[in-house]
Parts: C-alpha cells; structure tokens; sequence
C-alpha cells in the first residue's frame, strides 16, 4: 500500500519546485505528466532529451517516494535511457514502477509517451539510493 496518495505527492513535488503533474499513484508506481513549455521544444518541433531525462528521473524519485513516504533525501545512483522515436511536442506522460525496493536501493522502470498516444517515446531504467532510517 502506498504511503503517499495523488494529493500528498503533489503537495510534495509542488513544495520542491517540481513542474509536474500527478495523474496517478498505483499500488507500486506513479504516472506523471510533464506540461510542455516553449523551453523544452527544440528546432524541428520535439520536445528535448534532457526534458525527457529529467521527467524520468521525477517520475522515479515520485514512484519511490509514493511507496516509502516523503524521504527527500533520496537520490538517483543510476539512469540508462533508450530513446526509440521522436516525441510530439505536447505534453509527455511518464509512467514509473518500482521493480525492485529495497532497504538502500530502489529499481525503476520507466515508461514515457506523448499525450494522447500509445508508443513509447523513451525508456529508462533508474535506480535510486535511500538514506539510512531517521534520514529525510
């Protein structure tokens, strides 16, 4: 069971600055949206890499987050990302489940498409530290 509902998550990422939007907390992951802005387009109309890396980095600290409460301190280790077609630029969905979850580590996927569509745009599989207990 999650620690953390839609609401208290996005209470969190609003108190941090981040610039996303909750659409869902799952019994073991999040789904994100990204509101594409005119500084993540790039010449040709798509939206950026490094806009789609940082929302998958968020979509992974939101799906540890969700399952273990607001420990903050808790960092990215590791993101592989494959980019397998060429995002619209609309808003971006990303959809992160926890694969594994540990007591120091966290493994998760990532899945993230344009609105509306069905393709995968990118995948990422992120991994993420936890601080000892106390920590937050």
């Amino acid at each position: 069971m999650p620690e953390m509902d839609v609401v208290a998550l996005q209470e969190l990422l609003n108190e941090v600055g981040a610039p996303y939007l909750v659409d869902a907390v799952m019994e073991s992951g999040v789904s994100l949206r990204l509101p594409i802005a005119e500084a993540h387009i790039r010449p040709g109309g798509t939206v950026s890499g490094p806009a789609l890396m940082t929302l998958a980095d968020g979509v992974a600290w939101s799906a540890l987050l969700a399952q273990i409460g607001p420990v903050v301190s808790a960092v990215s280790t590791s993101l592989h990302i494959d980019f397998l077609r060429r995002p619209q630029p609309v808003d971006v969905v990303a959809d992160g489940l926890l694969i594994k979850l540990g007591k120091t580590l966290a493994v998760i996927d990532v899945a993230i498409r344009s609105s509306g569509e069905e393709e995968l745009v990118a995948k990422a599989l992120v991994t993420y530290a936890i601080p000892p207990s106390g920590t937050r």
